[in-house]
């Protein structure tokens, strides 16, 4: 599928040229937020920045940034709009702010919802200028934005305000538009339409005349505008100039007809519509088409539209349509042709009378119809219904060509979808690679293959002698010489003997010599083109000439396995359950599969440890009555099972006398009964693992429809609790019904490794638990939950278990080996066990007649000797009952030896790792995980061995993959037609940042960035909103709080001291720190979008440093930054000051916002980087977790004049701007501090107004200390012996100290750095250091300041730092919105 070419860089105005525009001249006066007193308003202002501004400027992108940006929308023009000021120039601005927002990528509609009286007059104005004649007051080009609009608003009808307006354009009633004999054609189609049509007409009768006329224009709006696109088209002459706003006007029509065909909505009824105007024959006659250089992109929009339009779904329904309905309807309408032509054309009886495939091809429909005068082929295509009747005195108005293409393109045989599939290559070939306008220019970088690894073979016929230095500006094929790419997939290394080694618990042979041999699987569609050309054009075998092989990063492998696996679940009859399928193809009502709504709904579920108390119980459930069904409080401790009321979807309720529902007080009422797990054996590790986690009413609401069946969503805010959560769901679900199997899907294995951490810690049985994937090497466990792990655990385990068997028979002098085989201890505990147990039950089981004694208990217990070395005495001799549990609880523990055994009997069975590894994924384990990339990669492989799983919970539901979301659904073959998946648990928060993808053009074209989870949230599917975090401050909460709906703090928060003590030596908990320019450079761009700030990155460093010498631990501070380039350059200055200092350290981590979501840590240090331009933080999902990393502190390092005029970014930019801009700081304050946080310092509160200042006062305090250090150990030296045991131990820690100084820079100015990337060095100290003295000696730095010893960031991200490299980029065009900036 074509995408459009990469965005040009467009030009970013800095702040300087922001402040001296006139634009923001006017915003100061009329609408600017931080100016108090302004002037009234004048439609005057709006008609002169339309006219000198955008339309004089040719809708200059940057002119419109500079508006958009300064809020002129939301200030000025809609908060003033009216319809009695409405005019020409005032939609048009309003347009050119709402399609600015859409390509800067952030939310447009707000501000319209806040006041949403006048947009349906302000829509139908947008109707009529649309189809304004292009020589009127509206040009062709102001008509070209409008279409852009119209677009946006199409693509946004999960906004209330929108839909309610777009609705009437696209509804049932626009058929109206269609030829009479069509729409007569249609509804006899499909008899209900017929009575809905006839609906229509009778309120249309209703309607009085005027508002009749305006819903007509409405109904027909899409049709004239297609008529409309149709005259503009053919005036685009064949090789004649041509206007560029025509083109333009034109791929934005198509863009726009795409979108109302790839969305089901429109869909629905407007496909008819675009078939009658017959756009597409128009559209391939074109003159534009035959444009090579103007018509480009046009011709591949129009593909991409020819592909939408015969898209095989029913278009009423939404079903896909099989290969067999989609034959039937070709035959249909070849046959309905051939009856038109016997009945009333003499001239096509041999068409009439031919088979069905002799006549549908092209070539043949040409050669019967091309015949035909133009007048006949009219009559034709009207007896199809597809033009109107021709009456018989005139000629046709329509070509020859067109109407002879209408039936031509009509009829002809199409290949189907699905074989177009199966036809293509899945590896890009080096055409691909290097086609700008699909992948943009990337370098990659290899290392060690494993089986299913994807991999490039390469020929490489180098022109250049060795050495010649490679050129970014010139292209890559031609300087390497590279021939051929081809792709390919790992199958294994192969032994001496040739045959593959496979993964396992094996040791790996031992290979002689240097060579290594791979078997790969190459691609046969690929392979059969090839091979094809070779033969039939005698080109050489590509196959014969490969000299290189390359393998891709592994994290960004799985292309592959995801395009076979499409192409896979395309060709099976994939089933995804009937409550699910409309929501997924959005439809129908989007709560239809919440567990309310579910006919299989459970009435009484056990919660097992959820509760903590019967009062967190009630608390849990607010608004209803909780009615218990023992009295006594000593017994109401949990577990408790729930018994909830059941309300049926179907049937009204029945109301009493009062009119009131009859079943209120029962719908809120809970039945809820304590009960006791069964004792499970004498020993403490027997006692069941407990949820310790008090969860608040929300995460309790989220459990419980975790546990129903269903579509349960669950959003959840940083920090409250998402994976408690669903470790809670998968515990309940795993002990409700111990015959499901549970599949847990995450995006990073990060997340997989910290769900399972918190899984082990619950009372599951570990024999259970699998984890698929290469992550497990990081879970921080002794144990191993992989297949071979689990493979190991089991054969451990069962020599154990026969140990205690062993035991168990010595201690009942039974003879024999009972313990050599799991067979072997299976009779034993039947003839043996089970016999003993039976007659012990037998003697002390009480009869009617007498009462029980509780001494007969233990002394005819036949197992006393077994389990001697148990917590002693076993029995408590208090009551009958309590002692026989105890017995009873024996005999589980014994019972469960034997079952688990009977479990692993099949590991005797089978001898090979691989087959023990099957049986466990297949039969034994009940909790599987993997990763949403591991899914894909495995999909065939666990398919074909029968995997079946019942429940789905998905963590980061929000950073995966529509696709890669969907394919989880579909890893186990359907069951007599049905998927036997009953539960879909989809835990994530759509306000953090959505997918990465790398490719903008699909990024922003094809909106491939929205998640699954997202297009559900917005759609309207319910959600469960958890509202309390127990991670952060409350006063960094309010950073980011206002996202979501009633985000509040757990109690904890504001209880516990670490919260509510102050950050020592500083005086606030988060401030935002302003920095100028320094040496006259703010941000600079060594290489395209690769960003720095050295101001910024020296005084994130020095803040750093200063914490650590106040005594903060370095690993619980951590540095991000939204840009690469500044992440490269903070390592690089952190390896220079204090990287191998003990006294400082090295922070937890230094790297990027996006690679950092999922983390936290206590203190954030957050450097902005962008003095131009605001970028790509106006994402406000980016904020939002920018904002909500930090536990305890925040600090922000930026440029304040930039950042706080972005309307998008207000609400936390109000609340940092709200303090002061200056770093204020309490040297004397040691850590960890008594003083409570928000209180006043007793000591000394500094002010740093600047880096320079802090790097300075930094380097004194370090030296203050290095003294005192000093003074003190001298002091000890002096002591007396007897005082001062290790004498020496105290010289080593002297020598050590005096190491330290050396190492810390001896300069008092800002001490120097590297140039990572050219091993310069380059100086970046205080503004009076001359250029004489920009060049360091080893002297002034200190030890370990050489360039040689640091090593230098990885090639692709080769930087400068420094003045001189700043200095070097500053005059380098910016960028604020370009693409590549935001794949960090």
């Amino acid at each position: 599928m074509a995408t459009p070419a990469q965005p040009k860089k467009i030009v970013a105005p800095t702040v300087s040229q922001i402040n001296a525009e006139f634009v923001t001249q006017l915003a100061c006066k009329y609408w600017a937020p931080h100016i108090k007193k302004k002037s009234p308003f004048d439609i005057k202002v709006i008609e002169d920045i339309y006219e000198k501004e955008i339309v004089k400027s040719r809708f200059a992108i940057r002119k419109i940034m500079l508006l958009e940006f300064s809020q002129y929308l939301e200030n000025y023009l809609w908060m003033n709009y009216s319809p009695e000021v409405s005019s020409k120039a005032y939609l048009m601005s309003i347009c050119c702010m709402v399609n600015e927002k859409f390509r800067e990528n952030v939310p447009a509609w707000e501000t319209f919802k806040k006041k949403p009286d006048h947009f349906p007059f302000f829509f139908k104005c947008i109707l009529k200028a649309a189809l304004a004649e292009t020589d009127g007051e509206f040009s062709l080009h102001e008509q070209t934005v409008l279409l852009l609009f119209l677009d946006h608003c199409f693509n946004s009808l999960e906004v209330d305000l929108i839909r309610s307006q777009v609705q009437q354009l696209i509804s049932l009633p626009m058929w109206m538009g269609l030829q009479p004999a069509r729409l007569e054609l249609e509804l006899k189609k499909t008899p209900k339409l017929r009575k809905f049509w006839n609906l229509i007409k009778k309120n249309d009768e209703k309607m009085d005349p005027e508002a009749r006329e305006q819903a007509y224009q409405e109904r027909r709006f899409l049709s004239q505008l297609i008529q409309k696109f149709i005259s503009v088209l053919k005036s685009v002459p064949l090789s004649e100039p041509v206007t560029m706003d025509k083109v333009h006007y034109c791929e934005r029509f198509i863009e726009l007809m795409i979108d109302l065909e790839a969305l089901l909505p429109t869909r629905r009824w407007f496909n008819t519509i675009l078939d009658d105007s017959h756009l597409l024959v128009h559209c391939y006659l074109s003159n534009l088409v035959h444009r090579e250089e103007d018509g480009h992109l046009f011709s591949q929009l129009l593909d991409m539209l020819k592909f939408y339009t015969g898209f095989e779904i029913n278009d009423q329904t939404g079903n896909a349509l099989t290969e067999n309905e989609m034959t039937t309807i070709h035959y249909d309408r070849i046959t309905s042709l051939q009856r038109a032509a016997f009945a009333h054309f003499p001239e096509l009886y041999d068409f009439a009378l031919s088979n069905v495939a002799e006549v549908d091809t092209r070539e043949s429909l040409i050669k019967f119809f091309g015949p035909l005068s133009s007048n006949t082929l009219h009559q034709v295509a009207s007896y199809l219904c597809l033009l109107p009747t021709l009456p018989k005195t005139e000629d046709t108005t329509f070509d020859k060509e067109f109407l002879l293409e209408l039936l031509v393109s009509r009829h002809e045989r199409r290949i189907s979808q699905i074989q177009q599939l199966n036809q293509m290559p899945l590896y890009p070939t080096e055409k691909i690679i290097w086609d700008e306008n699909i992948v943009p220019t990337e370098y990659y970088s290899g290392e060690g293959l494993r089986k299913h690894d994807v991999c490039f073979l390469i020929t490489v016929r180098p022109t250049k002698p060795y050495g010649t230095k490679f050129d970014r500006r010139r292209p890559f094929i031609e300087q390497v010489g590279l021939v051929y790419v081809r792709g390919c997939e790992i199958q294994g290394m192969l032994d001496d003997k040739g045959r593959v080694i496979e993964d396992g618990p094996e040791p790996r042979p031992n290979l002689r010599g240097e060579s290594r041999t791979f078997r790969v699987f190459l691609d046969p569609n690929q392979y059969q083109q090839d091979m094809t050309n070779t033969i039939q054009n005698g080109a050489e075998d590509v196959y014969e000439t490969f000299n290189i092989i390359m393998r891709r990063k592994p994290k960004e492998n799985n292309f592959k396995a995801v395009l076979e696996t499409i192409r896979n679940l395309m060709n099976t009859d994939c089933v995804v359950p009937d409550w699910l399928h409309d929501i997924i193809l959005g439809y129908g009502d989007p709560s239809s599969a919440h567990y309310s709504k579910m006919p299989n709904q459970i009435s009484t579920l056990d919660f097992n440890d959820t509760f903590l108390s019967i009062e967190h119980l009630k608390t849990s459930f607010p608004g209803h009555n909780v009615k218990v069904t023992v009295d006594d409080p000593a017994l109401q401790i949990p577990p408790f099972r729930i018994t909830f009321p059941v309300r049926s979807g179907k049937g009204k309720k029945r109301k009493d006398a009062d009119g009131e529902d009859e079943d209120t007080e029962e719908a809120k009422t809970l039945i809820v009964e304590p009960h006791v797990i069964p004792n499970r054996g004498p020993y403490p590790y027997n006692q069941p693992k407990r949820n310790t986690i008090q969860f608040t009413h929300t995460q309790i609401e989220a459990i419980r429809a975790g546990m129903q069946p269903g579509l349960t969503m669950v959003v959840g805010p940083p920090g409250t609790g998402k994976t408690d959560v669903a470790v809670q769901i998968i515990s309940n679900i795993y002990h409700n019904f111990p015959e499901q199997r549970t599949l847990i899907v995450t995006h990073s294995n990060q997340a997989l490794n910290q769900l399972f951490e918190k899984i082990m810690a619950l009372d599951i049985d570990e024999r259970h638990l699998l984890r698929l994937g290469h992550g497990e090497e990081e879970l921080e466990t002794e144990k191993d939950f992989s297949r071979y792990g689990r493979v190991n655990y089991v054969l451990a385990r069962r020599i154990e278990l026969l140990e205690e068997v062993k035991r168990l028979q010595k201690s009942l002098g039974v003879p024999g080996d009972a313990s050599y085989t799991c067979e072997t201890a299976g009779y034993f505990f039947l003839y043996q066990v089970m016999s003993r147990w039976e007659e012990y039950i037998s003697k002390v089981k009480n009869k009617s007649n007498t009462l029980p004694d509780v001494t007969e208990v233990s002394t005819f217990f036949p197992f006393h000797e077994y389990f001697a070395n148990a917590p002693q005495p076993i029995f408590k001799g208090r009551s009958y009952e309590e002692d026989m549990e105890i017995a009873e609880g024996c005999f589980r523990h014994i019972k469960k030896i034997f079952t688990q055994l009977e479990e692993f009997r099949a590991s005797e069975l089978l001898r090979s790792g691989l087959d023990r590894s099957k049986y466990l994924l297949v039969k034994e384990a009940k909790i599987i995980a993997m990763t949403c990339t591991h899914a894909a990669l495995k999909r065939h492989d666990l398919v074909k061995l029968g995997f079946k799983y019942d429940n789905i919970l998905m963590e980061e539901a929000a950073q995966i993959l529509e696709i890669e979301t969907f394919i989880p659904l579909l890893l186990q073959n359907p069951q007599d037609g049905f998927s036997r998946l009953k539960r879909w648990i989809m835990i994530g928060d759509h306000h953090q940042l959505p997918p990465v993808i790398k490719n903008m053009a699909f990024q922003k074209y094809s909106n491939m960035e929205q998640s699954l989870f997202t297009r559900f949230v917005r759609v309207g599917v319910p959600t469960v909103d958890l509202d309390a975090q127990g991670r952060a401050r409350a006063s960094l909460c309010n950073l980011y709080n206002w996202r979501y709906k009633n985000l509040g703090n757990l109690p904890h928060v504001q209880l516990l001291p670490e919260f509510s003590t102050a950050n020592a030596g500083l005086l606030y908990d988060f401030q935002l720190i302003n920095v100028e320019d320094f040496q006259g450079v703010g941000e600079s761009e060594p290489n395209p979008y690769f960003y720095q700030n050295l101001g910024e990155a020296e005084y994130v460093v020095a803040l750093f440093m200063y914490m650590c010498l106040l005594g903060y631990p370095a690993d619980k501070i951590s540095i991000l930054t939204t840009y690469n380039g500044q992440k490269h350059l903070i390592r690089d200055i952190i390896n220079r000051r204090c990287g191998s200092n003990p006294l400082i350290g090295r922070p937890n981590k230094v790297t990027t916002v996006d690679r950092f979501q999922g983390q936290q840590n206590d203190y954030i240090l957050l450097s902005l980087v962008r003095t131009r331009a605001v970028g790509h933080l106006r994402d406000v999902r980016r904020l939002v977790v920018a904002m909500s990393r930090a536990r305890l502190g925040l600090y922000i390092f930026a440029r304040v004049s930039l950042f706080q005029n972005c309307f998008e970014l207000t609400p936390a930019f109000s609340q940092l701007t709200a303090r002061p801009l200056h770093l204020h700081i309490i040297p004397t304050e040691p850590f960890p501090t008594s003083r409570k946080n928000g209180e006043r310092p007793s000591h000394e509160v500094q002010i740093i107004k600047n880096m320079p200042q802090m790097a300075n006062f930094v380097y004194n305090m370090y030296m203050h200390l290095i003294q005192t250090t000093h003074h003190y150990h001298q002091t000890l030296l002096q002591l007396p012996p007897a005082m001062v045991e290790e004498g020496e131990e105290i010289q080593s820690q002297e020598t050590e100290l005096e190491t330290e100084e050396e190492a810390m820079p001896v300069q008092a100015d800002v001490p120097s750095l590297t140039d990572a990337g050219s091993s310069q060095e380059a100086s970046a100290s205080q503004t009076e250091t001359t250029p004489s003295q920009t060049e360091t000696t080893p002297d002034q730095t200190g030890a370990g300041s050489n360039p040689e010893t640091l090593s230098p960031p990885s090639e692709s991200t080769a930087t400068m730092v420094g003045p001189e490299a700043a200095a070097a980029e500053a005059d380098t065009p910016q960028d604020t919105t370009s693409a590549a900036e935001e794949t960090k």
